[in-house]
């Protein structure tokens, strides 16, 4: 056997979806199908849609291979890097030791922290913003050109440590630009965050009609907020599969049904709460305002 062929068969075991996306040209479609099937078109679905083990950086440019495995810019070498030979696009896979999950039930910190990596990765090579990550290139097709670099499994820390000053700072993800433009996995973590903030104040709105939360209610701010998130999710140029989304929705309903405070005390506390914490926000201002004023009197 040839070390090739022993790559193609060690990325079989690490590709995990087992009803894929795949297509052979992007423009007639794209369709699930079986995976030995998938397995011969040119395009295939990284990842299941509960999990996430590769992470894929999509390289615009005609030297993409170079890119991919300079050490200039202080990355960790990808799995495999995978060229289009007439242009020399390229998709560079690093595949984790650990999948990160996307379902429902999922930590948000994993998932943003893959998603930190994945935006570390791709500055490191000066990836495509606009790639959304769900199909890549099938690695064990003729079609492509596929390097095969080593077959090594590294957890997010390890990534994020050989990217150094390539990750992106700590709040990144409040940034304007990343809220505009989020790339990959940051597109589920952008969805989550602005929906989150949206149905906060969609809770609040409900559980004004009653003084304890009804089975109503909960259905129909579940309702809401599924809207919500397909109406962002449909912003995109590539949006995320609908089970996805639907899992978004689903994770911040749970939170707010059980956890916030908003929806789980009776209406008479949350007003209290609310009227509170409203004297509190006026006793601020007014201070700040005397503080101010005191200031401006004695210039």
């Amino acid at each position: 056997m040839s070390v090739s062929e022993a790559r193609e068969g060690e990325f079989e075991q690490l590709w995990l979806p087992l009803w894929p996306l795949a297509s052979d040209e992007l423009l007639e479609g794209v369709y699930r199908m079986s995976r030995t099937a998938a397995l011969g078109r040119r395009y295939i679905e990284a990842n299941p849609q509960a999990v996430s083990n590769l992470l894929v950086v999509d390289i615009d440019h005609p030297d993409a291979a170079l890119r991919a495995l300079s050490a200039r810019t202080s990355h960790p070498m990808p799995n495999a890097v995978v060229s289009n030979r007439a242009n020399g696009h390229a998709h560079a896979v690093w595949a984790l030791a650990e999948p990160v999950t996307r379902t429902e039930y999922a930590r948000r910190k994993p998932l943003a922290y893959a998603a930190a990596v994945s935006e570390g990765l791709r500055r490191a090579v000066e990836g495509d913003t606009g790639y959304s990550g769900l199909l890549t290139k099938n690695p064990t097709h003729e079609h492509w050109d596929t390097e095969w670099i080593h077959s090594d499994l590294r957890s997010l820390d390890q990534l994020a440590d050989n990217l150094g000053t390539n990750m992106p700072p700590p709040r990144w993800r409040q940034t304007k630009r990343h809220r505009d433009n989020p790339v990959g996995l940051g597109r589920n973590c952008a969805i989550f965050d602005g929906a989150r903030v949206w149905a906060y104040r969609e809770a609040r709105r409900i559980r004004q009609r009653h003084e304890y939360a009804t089975a109503q209610d909960s259905h129909d701010l579940h309702t809401a907020i599924n809207a919500e998130v397909a109406s962002r999710n449909a912003a995109f140029s590539d949006p995320l599969p609908a089970s996805e989304a639907r899992a978004i929705a689903n994770s911040i309903h749970r939170w707010i049904t059980t956890r916030f405070y908003g929806w789980t005390d009776t209406r008479t506390v949350n007003e209290a709460t609310f009227t509170a914490i409203q004297s509190a926000r006026g006793r601020k201002s007014g201070a700040l305002r005397s503080r101010r004023d005191a200031i401006l009197a004695e210039v």
